[in-house]
């Protein structure tokens, strides 16, 4: 089982992070922020990554210390998971529609760390949480689990499922890329030899 820890602990947030790559998608998840605790239940459902994460940070500034420590400790966590990533097939994509959008995310954990972020928003707001806050916590799990993510709502009118649909392909892709491809499971997935 590939499993990690993270505990994070600054003088704007405090995290514990427990994850299980290869779980079923079980999780308790408690920010204190309801839109954003919605959106990690998704991840973990859609990526059957097993997810414990609890967080308090000083929301009584605003929430984006909170969201974006988030973000680092899930993608430490994941990264710390995936070890030497030894036959994984590190590339991963998925598209899912909701409604009227559809939205698309590639990903590869290819030890470089990079962010494409072509969402949005007509909103400002979703629930208590700003919609900016989305792609700094995407940004800080891109630089924390060195991975390569591009995310796109190709079109779509609903804020609300705009960005479900985004977390959705993004667990997803996920769930391919950290996947072991059996006739490689014995190899690092890159010419270099190492990722």
């Amino acid at each position: 089982m590939r499993k990690s820890k993270v505990i994070r602990r600054t003088r704007e947030t405090a995290i514990k992070c427990s994850i299980n790559i290869d779980g079923r998608g079980k999780n308790k998840i408690s920010t204190k922020i309801g839109f954003f605790d919605h959106m990690l239940e998704i991840l973990s459902t859609h990526s059957l990554v097993d997810l414990t994460l609890s967080a308090k940070g000083d929301t009584e500034v605003d929430l984006h210390h909170t969201v974006e420590d988030c973000g680092y400790v899930l993608g430490e966590s994941i990264l710390k998971a995936l070890g030497n990533k030894r036959g994984i097939n590190r590339y991963g994509y998925f598209y899912v529609p909701m409604d009227e959008c559809l939205s698309r995310c590639v990903i590869d954990f290819s030890g470089r760390s990079e962010l494409v972020w072509d969402v949005k928003l007509s909103l400002k707001k979703l629930g208590e949480m700003d919609t900016e806050l989305f792609q700094e916590f995407f940004k800080a799990f891109a630089k924390s689990s060195e991975a390569n993510i591009h995310i796109s709502n190709l079109y779509g009118k609903n804020n609300h499922h705009i960005i479900e649909s985004c977390f959705k392909a993004f667990a997803r892709s996920i769930r391919m890329a950290a996947s072991i491809e059996k006739k490689t499971k014995n190899l690092i997935p890159s010419s270099k030899g190492s990722l």
